[in-house]
């Protein structure tokens, strides 16, 4: 299993949950405080809504690449290195209310991109220790 993430930053976060349920048919595989997720399956896609600060348009957190294991977060990690791309490494992180290991790269206008995959579930939007959610997420 692999399918692209979208995280997007949204002010109105009901409105933004109420929108996408009827977009894609289905309703958010979870919910937290200022937090959803949506897991489509077709197209094959991971929606991420974070609440941002009202009054400012949606906008892209950071995109990224689920995939169904550690190994395949290893050999991704590898790839990219062979290809040239500085990679940050982060493992056992708890990041979007997931236990994640994660791989990220930049894109080249700025946008940070993660392979990653969950591996059980946590009770925090934001990175251990971290007291924003942008500080896991992007």
């Amino acid at each position: 299993m692999s399918r692209i993430q979208l995280a997007l930053r949204v002010a109105d976060l009901e409105g933004s949950i109420a929108f996408y349920s009827r977009l894609f048919g289905t309703p958010p595989a979870k919910r937290r405080a200022g937090y959803a997720n949506f897991a489509v399956a077709e197209p094959p896609l991971k929606l991420v809504l974070i609440e941002g600060e009202e009054g400012q348009g949606t906008g892209l957190d950071h995109l990224g690449v689920e995939v169904a294991s550690t190994g395949e977060v290893a050999a991704a990690t590898a790839r990219l290195r062979d290809a040239g791309l500085a990679t940050a490494e982060e493992n056992a992180v708890s990041c979007c209310y997931a236990l994640q290991d994660k791989v990220w790269v930049t894109g080249p206008g700025g946008e940070p991109w993660e392979v990653y995959t969950v591996t059980g579930d946590a009770d925090t939007l934001a990175k251990d220790g971290a007291a924003a959610p942008s500080a896991c997420c992007g």
